[in-house]
């Protein structure tokens, strides 16, 4: 957003008493960061305002021979080629050795006396385009005789500085307006010079507000149009006025301080009716759109027109003012004549509505729309305009009619020299807004700012902006509607710290003791994990989106209807929040696979959550904190992954872990090749077969995914875990048994470490061999087990390893029915 500080000075007088520099180092630090500071004198200097006294057309050219009055004694001699020159007209003059300001800082074509089809040219007469001041290039620009000096107040003269009269000795403050979202009310001259007052520490103008509503409306309807807005939470405001010009708004544009004034914010001059509603965009933050009134009527198919503006229908079209006809959906807010698009609300007007040199009667409209329905619309129809750029930032409804006023007041002034006029005004506001109130002492403005600010200034400081404050220590605050940013104390405590500068708090130590603050139990659990399967197990934790694609979740049998859907996704592939976080981690596996990749195991840790979960106290979805783990490897890698991250936890016990038949609580989990622990709840296993082939993923994955509530809900006070290690030469021995499928692997398995367990000073570990059903057998399966033990005080004798082995082949015995093999 470009900002002239000429403007600002108009506003507030006493940013002109002080130097440019200081002000724009205040504005920056107590308001918006300046990105540059463009001063506009250097590009015009060299340039003056003329008379044309002589023009003679060149014969068999299209040039014409001119003597200009440039203040000066003698006439100067120019060759002119453009098709409005004439005797006795105003026109803008750069003298040689000036540079072209349409060119300056780029190629900086400096001009000089040269001969054009054999006459000498001193310099050039500039179209608009060539001083950079518009686009405008079918002639030279034509000052009006009765243009006023900037500086001066007198009458324009032959010889007057061009940058003079114009008011272009200023500066232009380039402000980068993103840290403004939140204040629509800043992207007006006026909300932006209240700021400015404030900072300077003087009072605002109050005269020179233009949001005072003084305007007369008929409500919303008028013999000649009426307004229905069919939900209000799309427009809480339409107001707009008829007028019927008489044949004002045609004959010679002179090239005006209005055109100076919409260059310096970075537009350009089109027509009367688009320059002055322009103007106000410009002043007061408050885009306005001018609608043919008679295109209006004859649109709507009806003499009674009616304005209704509501939420457009999928699949409605509708061709705008830039020849692009685009197609609708329920996010766009259409504007209608009688039910009849004619424009895309807030963001641009329709082509069968456009304003023409056969324009008579217009409707000028001054509405606000729904911010966040703007913003999809920006977004999906790439229109990117400085109304919708405005509209997107909320524009206070209070503004609408004033504004509208102004406008009238503009096109049609008076007193009135011609038959032009304002038929009729309405104005249809269904909820007005009640003005917020924040009370606050002056004693928690100072605490939490490390201020002592008394009363008086904090007053004088808000009152200085807009703000009503009464009381004394007590303070009731009343916010003016067009700050809709303030609702809290806090809110109010930021106002008079910005406002009074941030840099002139003292610098001081706290007053507070230190603390050391309480460890997070989850935090320091994730600390701990990622310790265990990144530096030990040498596995690769991941972050991926919590927002995965209902393909995805169909693909791995998740019921998509327990999901919670992103209303507004940044994308289709992410608009569902996760249930669980292994179907996101098996994309990673099949990309490293087709990377080449073969052995590895990845791991996350982030939030999930159901419909089914139901919501917490305070109406938010629940959202619980899971760890998965994938590998590319069988049921048993797994298992021995998360059997070691376990006992690092201090789970580890003498009955081992109770791996228990799958629950079923995983649907892409293979049933057969699963399992689920007890205490703490896991489940694991492998992925089917199905799931891979969808996902074309073609090797053997497995997975567990833990709950971190309820696994640190059941971690032990102390997870401490340390392996001893033997000096002692270790014994392995291989055991396979035979038992009955009513067995389970995992009731062996801790038949066999019980038996270990007992023995006194062992330390051993138990690995799984193999499964094995021998051909002919449907009711029973061997099992083989790799078993590794060591004596901690002595060297185990032959006697002293097979009582250990026959304690072990009893225990399985006992256990599982087992005949060993």
């Amino acid at each position: 957003m470009r900002i002239s500080l000429n403007e600002i000075k108009k506003l507030v007088p006493e940013a002109g008493k002080i130097e440019t520099q200081e002000l724009v180092k205040l504005i920056g630090s107590r308001l918006v960061e300046v990105e540059e500071a463009i001063n506009l004198a250097p590009k015009y200097e060299g340039i003056f305002i003329v008379k044309v006294v002589e023009c003679e057309a060149i014969p068999e050219t299209h040039l014409h021979l001119c003597k200009i009055d440039a203040g000066k004694s003698d006439l100067i001699q120019v060759v002119c080629g453009a098709p409005n020159v004439k005797a006795g007209m105003l026109a803008v003059w750069i003298a040689p050795g000036s540079i072209v300001p349409q060119t300056y800082g780029e190629e900086n074509f400096k001009l000089d006396v040269r001969k054009l089809r054999g006459f000498e040219s001193n310099g050039m007469l500039a179209a608009i385009d060539e001083l950079d001041l518009g686009e405008d290039h079918e002639g030279i620009a034509v000052i009006n005789p009765a243009q006023k000096n900037a500086r001066t107040g007198e009458t324009v003269k032959p010889g007057d500085s061009f940058a003079e009269v114009f008011g272009l000795e200023d500066i232009i403050l380039d402000i980068e307006n993103k840290s403004l979202t939140h204040r629509p009310d800043t992207f007006g001259l006026i909300g932006f010079a209240r700021e400015v007052a404030g900072i300077l520490g003087t009072k605002f103008d109050e005269g020179k507000d233009r949001l005072i509503d003084t305007a007369k409306s008929s409500g919303g309807k008028s013999p000649l149009v009426s307004v229905n807005i069919a939900d209000a939470e799309l427009c809480p405001r339409y107001s707009c006025a008829v007028l019927q010009f008489d044949d004002s708004l045609k004959g010679e544009k002179y090239f005006s301080d209005m055109d100076v004034f919409l260059a310096k914010a970075g537009m350009r001059g089109i027509s009367r009716i688009v320059d002055v509603t322009n103007y106000l965009m410009i002043m007061t933050g408050q885009p306005l759109h001018a609608f043919d009134y008679d295109k209006f009527v004859a649109v709507g198919g009806s003499n009674n027109p009616q304005i209704t503006i509501r939420a457009a229908k999928d699949g409605e079209k509708l061709q705008l003012l830039d020849g692009k006809t685009i197609e609708c959906d329920a996010n766009d807010i259409l504007i209608t004549s009688n039910d009849t698009p004619v424009a895309l609300a807030g963001a641009m007007g329709g082509a069968s509505t456009e304003i023409d040199a056969s324009t008579k009667k217009i409707i000028l409209e001054s509405a606000t729309f729904s911010l966040y329905h703007l913003r999809k619309t920006q977004m999906k129809h790439g229109i990117f305009s400085e109304a919708i750029t405005r509209f997107t930032k909320g524009q206070p409804a209070i503004q609408t009619l004033p504004v509208l006023e102004q406008a009238c007041n503009m096109l049609i002034p008076e007193p009135k020299e011609t038959n032009d006029e304002v038929l009729a005004v309405v104005d249809e506001y269904p909820n007005k807004p009640e003005k917020n109130v924040v009370k606050i002492t002056t004693k928690e403005i100072n605490d939490l700012l490390g201020t002592e600010y008394d009363t008086t200034t904090v007053k004088k400081t808000l009152e200085n902006v807009g703000f009503v404050v009464e009381g004394n220590d007590e303070l009731t605050i009343t916010a003016p509607l067009w700050r809709t940013d303030i609702h809290i104390k806090e809110d109010i405590i930021e106002e008079v710290g910005r406002l009074l500068g941030y840099d002139n708090i003292k610098l001081d130590y706290p007053m507070h003791p230190f603390a050391c603050t309480e460890t997070d139990p989850m935090l320091d659990l994730k600390s701990k994990i990622r310790n265990i399967l990144s530096d030990r197990l040498s596995a690769h934790e991941i972050l991926t989106y919590s927002f995965v694609s209902k393909k995805l979740q169909e693909t791995v049998g998740e019921d998509t209807k327990d999901s919670y859907e992103i209303i507004n996704s940044i994308s289709p592939e992410l608009q569902c929040f996760r249930q669980s976080l292994v179907p996101s981690l098996l994309e990673k596996v099949r990309d490293n696979l087709k990377a080449g990749y073969k052995d590895f195991a990845l791991y996350e840790m982030n939030q999930i959550s159901k419909k089914s979960y139901g919501l917490d106290e305070d109406g938010v979805p629940k959202l619980y904190t899971h760890l998965a783990f994938a590998t590319t490897g069988d049921y048993y890698q797994m298992k021995a992954t998360l059997t070691s991250l376990l006992d690092e936890l201090g789970f580890a016990d003498a009955d081992g872990y109770d791996f228990r038949q799958f629950d079923g609580h995983f649907p892409y989990l293979e049933p057969a090749h699963s399992a689920t622990v007890t205490t703490p709840h896991v489940c694991c296993g492998e992925i089917k077969a199905s799931v891979l082939k969808r996902m074309k993923i073609d090797q053997t994955v497995s997975c567990f995914e833990i709950v971190l509530e309820h696994l640190l809900a059941d971690l032990p006070e102390s997870t401490a875990h340390i392996s001893e290690i033997s000096k002692y030469p270790s014994v392995e021995r291989d055991l396979t048994i035979k038992v009955a499928d009513k067995y389970t692997f995992a009731e062996a398995e801790k038949a066999i470490l019980k038996s270990l367990m007992a023995e006194e000073s062992l330390v051993y570990d138990v690995k799984t061999a193999s499964i094995y059903r021998p051909e002919g057998e449907d009711k029973s399966r061997n099992l083989s087990f790799s078993i590794h033990f060591a004596n901690l005080k002595k060297t185990l004798n032959n006697a002293e390893i097979n009582a250990i082995m026959n304690n072990i082949t009893k225990s399985v015995k006992e256990a599982v029915g087992a005949e060993i093999i």
